[in-house]
C-alpha cells in the first residue's frame, strides 16, 4: 500500500496538490483540506487473476437482461409515499438531506412503525445511543418487534450487522459519522463520506436492501460532502421549512423511480410528524382578505394543485436605492416583473421598496405565479385589496403579455373546491378548459389589461 498527501475541498471535492485559500471549483474559502489517501495496488493483481482464467462480467445485449417485478414497500405516510412514487423501491438508495432539527429523524423513525410490520428494518445511528433512540421510538409510538437498533460509527462493522441481520431496510443516520478505518481522513471529510457511500451502494444493490442515508446540510442549504453523493444515490429528498413554523415540505430533487414534481406536505406535532392531506387549506389559514397586496395563486406540484398566497408590501424608499426583498420566490423573478409593471404598465415603482413572500413557509419556482405577483404589488402600491374569492394565473412575458399555462382545467377545479369564484387568466389557455357551473374566468392578454380590470373593481 502507497500514501500520499492530497488537499480536497469539502464543499465540491475539487483536489488540488497543494493548499489553496480559494477553491477552484466552487470559489469557496477556507474550504481546502488536507487529506491522507491509502492507495492499494490491486490492477495488477486483477489482471494476472484474468489471465490465469478468473471470471469477469461480460456486458449483455439489452433484451437479453432479465427485469424482475418492481416491489415496492409502502412506508405508512402517503405523503412520503407520494414523493417516492409510490412507495421504496427494494434495492433503492435513498439520501435524506434538511436542516438540524427539521425532522429528518423523526420521519424516518416513523415509517418504521408501518413497514416493520412485515419487514425486518435496521436503524443504524451514529450521533445517538440505542438508549436515545428507544426513548424517541417511545414517545413517536414506534413499537414494532421488527426494528432492530445499534449506534455504530465503523462502515465495516456496519456491514457486519447487516449480513448478521438480513434486514430489508437500512437507515444509516447520519453518513458524515461514518468511517472506514482504511481512509486516514477524519469522519465527515470528502473521501470518508464518498468512500463510505460507495459501501452502501453497493451492499443495498448486491442484497437488494432498500437503504436511507441521512445527509448533514451546510450553510448554504445543500448537502454537505462532494456533489458525486447525489449522483450516486437513487433519490434524493429534501425537507423544507422554517424551524418556528409547524409545517414541513418533502421534496424530491432527483428521482430515479418516480417523478421529481410531487411534495410532501407535515406538521410537526408532540407525537411526530402528521400528514397534512389538504395543503391549500394549511397554506390559506389565517389569510387577511381586507388588506391590500394579497393575491392567491394556484401551483402545480406534480399532480397536485396547491393554493397559495402572495403577499408584497409597497413602502416609500428612505434611502438612495430602493430595496427589494423576497421570501419562497426568486428575487430575480421579481425584479424582471418589477422591470415590467415600470415600462408595460406605466407604474412608478422606482422610489418604492418593494418585499414579497409567499405566505406558509412554500417555496415556488413555477412562472405561473407571475400574475399573482404583479397583482399583489399593483394593489400594494394603491392600498385597494383585491376580491377575496378571485384567483390569479398566468406567465408574464417582457412584452408584458401573458403566456398560457399548463393544466388549467385541473388549477381551476382546485380553487372552486375550495369556495373561489373567479380567476383572471390567459386569454388563449381558455380554449377547450370547462369551466365548473358558478366559477368566473376572465381571460385577459396583457398585463396593463389586469391592472385596468383591479382598478375598476
Amino acid at each position: 500500500m502507497k500514501t500520499k498527501t492530497t488537499y480536497i475541498c469539502s464543499e465540491c471535492g475539487y483536489k488540488s496538490p497543494k493548499w489553496l485559500g480559494k477553491c477552484p471549483g466552487c470559489n469557496s474559502w477556507n474550504t481546502i483540506q488536507e487529506t491522507v489517501i491509502t492507495e492499494k495496488k490491486t490492477s495488477a493483481t486483477r489482471a494476472m487473476s484474468i489471465s490465469n482464467g478468473g471470471s469477469v462480467r461480460m456486458p449483455k445485449k439489452i433484451g437479453d437482461v432479465k427485469v424482475g417485478y418492481e416491489t415496492r414497500y409502502k412506508t405508512g405516510l402517503q405523503e412520503l409515499d407520494r414523493v417516492l412514487g409510490g412507495g421504496i423501491v427494494q434495492g433503492e438508495l435513498i439520501l435524506v438531506g434538511g436542516d438540524p432539527g427539521i425532522g429528518k429523524s423523526t420521519l424516518l423513525l416513523q415509517i418504521c412503525q408501518k413497514a416493520g410490520e412485515e419487514r425486518k428494518i435496521l436503524y443504524v445511528s451514529g450521533e445517538e445511543s440505542e438508549g436515545q433512540i428507544k426513548i424517541r421510538a417511545e414517545r413517536l409510538g414506534v413499537t414494532t418487534e421488527n426494528l432492530y437498533l445499534v449506534s455504530e460509527t465503523d462502515v465495516e462493522t456496519v456491514i457486519e450487522c447487516i449480513n448478521e441481520i438480513k434486514p430489508d431496510i437500512v437507515i444509516i443516520d447520519s453518513i458524515q459519522t461514518m468511517n472506514r478505518q482504511d481512509i486516514a481522513s477524519a469522519a465527515g471529510s470528502v473521501p470518508q463520506v464518498r468512500e463510505a457511500t460507495n459501501a452502501f451502494m453497493h451492499i443495498a444493490k448486491s442484497l437488494g436492501i432498500s437503504m436511507f442515508i441521512v445527509g448533514h446540510v451546510t450553510k448554504e442549504g445543500a448537502i454537505a460532502g462532494p456533489r458525486v453523493l447525489e449522483h450516486m444515490v437513487d433519490c434524493v429528498l429534501y425537507f423544507e421549512g422554517d424551524r418556528q413554523l409547524s409545517f414541513r415540505i418533502l421534496r424530491a430533487v432527483k428521482n430515479r423511480f418516480g417523478s421529481t414534481n410531487e411534495i410532501g406536505v407535515f406538521e410537526m406535532c408532540d407525537s411526530g410528524l402528521r400528514e397534512v392531506e389538504n395543503p391549500s387549506m394549511m397554506l390559506l389559514e389565517g389569510r387577511n382578505v381586507d388588506i391590500s397586496g394579497s393575491a392567491i395563486v394556484c401551483t402545480m406540484e406534480g399532480s397536485r394543485g396547491v393554493m397559495a398566497e402572495i403577499q408584497a408590501l409597497v413602502t416609500p424608499t428612505g434611502f438612495g436605492n430602493p430595496r427589494r426583498m423576497t421570501n419562497g420566490i426568486d428575487v430575480n423573478r421579481v425584479l424582471l416583473l418589477i422591470a415590467v409593471l415600470e415600462k408595460r404598465a406605466r407604474m412608478n415603482l422606482s422610489n418604492s421598496d418593494i418585499y414579497v413572500n409567499v405566505a406558509g413557509g412554500l417555496r415556488i419556482d413555477e412562472t405561473a405565479v407571475d400574475l399573482g405577483i404583479c397583482a399583489a404589488i399593483a394593489t400594494s402600491q394603491a392600498d385597494i385589496p383585491l376580491p377575496p374569492d378571485m384567483i390569479f394565473i398566468g406567465e408574464v412575458g417582457l412584452g408584458g403579455e401573458l403566456r398560457g399555462v399548463s393544466q388549467l382545467e385541473k388549477r381551476i377545479n382546485e380553487a372552486a373546491k375550495l369556495g373561489f369564484k373567479s380567476a383572471i387568466v390567459p386569454k388563449q389557455s381558455l380554449r377547450g378548459v370547462k369551466i365548473p357551473d358558478g366559477f368566473a374566468a376572465y381571460g385577459i392578454k396583457t398585463i396593463s389589461e389586469m391592472i385596468n380590470m383591479l382598478r375598476r373593481k
